[in-house]
């Protein structure tokens, strides 16, 4: 189960890097809320099953690695409130504050990057 988290969550990371690209194009219109949505959902998909595989038995302990899975969670979990936030303000035609998008995306890397290593230490 904490492969396929991992892997769902990769799959986040990827569609948001397109959607970072397709944001930060010189005068080019936002991207489409439909890709946004969707880098949403297959994230929190893989945050549910990351909070499944958490329940499970003891992962990474003896490599010391043992608390990063919660760790992970505890920063994907804000970043994914953020995104709903950001998807809403999408939704009312607004533009989005560079601020939180910053704030969602250091989260949600931070977040990945320490369930890299909880899963390939562990």
């Amino acid at each position: 189960m904490l492969n396929a988290a991992f892997i769902l969550l990769s799959l986040a990371v990827l569609f948001g890097c397109v959607l970072a690209v397709l944001h930060l194009r010189e005068g080019a219109a936002p991207p489409p809320w439909p890709l946004g949505a969707l880098h949403g959902l297959i994230a929190v998909a893989g945050l549910g099953l990351l909070a499944l595989a958490l329940r499970g038995p003891p992962h990474g302990v003896a490599q010391g690695v043992g608390s990063f899975g919660m760790i992970a969670a505890m920063l994907l979990a804000p970043a994914a409130l953020i995104g709903l936030m950001q998807l809403a303000a999408r939704l009312r035609q607004r533009r989005l504050s560079g601020a939180m998008i910053g704030a969602h995306a250091t989260l949600a890397v931070g977040g990945f990057v320490i369930l890299l290593v909880y899963v390939l230490a562990g």
